[in-house]
């Protein structure tokens, strides 16, 4: 097959298309043709080594943990999916090496659910991580209620926007940072937008003049500084991307596989609740563009590479 892999450590440059040899599927795992897969931000930091103290790489490294597609063949302690079936899947390892930049990919079933019928192969693919990462902090790590004030850092990103959405549907006000560009886009997904940079807390304050009960950040570095000035008395506060969020009383996640959850945020898709909207798309052999443009950290919704052919 057809993968997208990496064999140190550098720029989007070092991604390069090669042949590999097709996975071998576990016992436990099913054979996924790869119709489309997301690219987060974790997937830069793979690649440019910042994630190595928690996360061996095992040269080459094909890059990419969100996935959409078709089984075409499950493992035989499989009973929960069938050739045919249209599943979406975060297929994450506790090292880089097998990732979703390909033809194909052996996904554990505990990564995976059904695809929401009514997103596309592009949209379905950049639900998972983001998906997961909104609904687990949010539900597990926030426990937001109905009646609160929920502040989402980077609302019209990739997890703010499913963020925004969730937490709407949880009951909460939902104000989001965002720029003036995105808005509008952050009041269609249920949020109330203000702009970043200075002035932030006191734009934050006009809304929320007793504090936020919960801020979720997606951002790090000074915006914890101004999130802990921001909340009220016994407000809670989450971090994805800092883990100095501990130094202002708040916790911080990282997003694990979980299939309940994942089946749960399909069925939220299906109903309406949530949708992913895809900026752009790239064919697999332009994964390094792809990568580029999510580097450059301005994108709204989701960035996706698709894989071209019928399973």
């Amino acid at each position: 097959m057809k993968a997208i892999r990496y064999s140190r450590y550098g720029g989007p440059e070092v991604l390069g298309l090669e042949e590999v040899d097709d996975p071998v599927v576990g016992p436990d795992s099913v054979l996924v043709k790869v119709r489309a897969a997301a690219v987060n931000p974790v997937d830069w930091k793979c690649r440019e080594g910042h994630l190595e103290p928690v996360l061996q790489a095992v040269f080459p490294v094909i890059p990419g943990w969100d996935v959409s597609g078709v089984v075409v063949r499950p493992g035989v302690a499989v009973p929960e999916f069938a050739v045919g079936d249209e599943v979406i899947g975060y297929v994450r390892e506790d090292f880089l090496s097998r990732g979703t930049f390909a033809e194909y990919v052996a996904a554990p079933v505990r990564a995976l659910a059904p695809k929401p019928r009514n997103l596309t192969f592009e949209e379905a693919a950049g639900l998972p991580l983001a998906g997961l990462t909104a609904y687990q902090v949010l539900h597990g790590v926030l426990e937001a209620k109905r009646g609160e004030t929920v502040l989402v850092h980077a609302a019209a990103g990739g997890v703010g926007s499913l963020a925004v959405q969730l937490a709407a549907h949880l009951g909460a006000r939902v104000i989001g940072t965002a720029s003036e560009y995105n808005h509008d886009f952050v009041r269609r997904l249920g949020g109330e937008p203000v702009s970043y940079g200075e002035g932030l807390i006191e734009r934050v304050r006009g809304l929320a003049p007793e504090g936020v009960d919960a801020v979720f950040d997606t951002v790090g570095g000074d915006a914890l500084k101004v999130s802990a000035n921001l909340l009220a008395p016994e407000g809670r506060l989450a971090s994805i991307v800092d883990n100095e969020v501990v130094d202002y009383g708040g916790r911080y996640h990282f997003v694990r596989p979980d299939p309940q959850d994942l089946r749960r945020l399909s069925e939220l898709a299906e109903q309406g609740v949530v949708s992913v909207h895809v900026s752009e798309t790239f064919p697999l052999e332009r994964a390094a563009d792809a990568h580029r443009l999510n580097q450059e950290g301005r994108t709204r919704g989701k960035i996706v590479v698709t894989v071209a052919g019928e399973a």
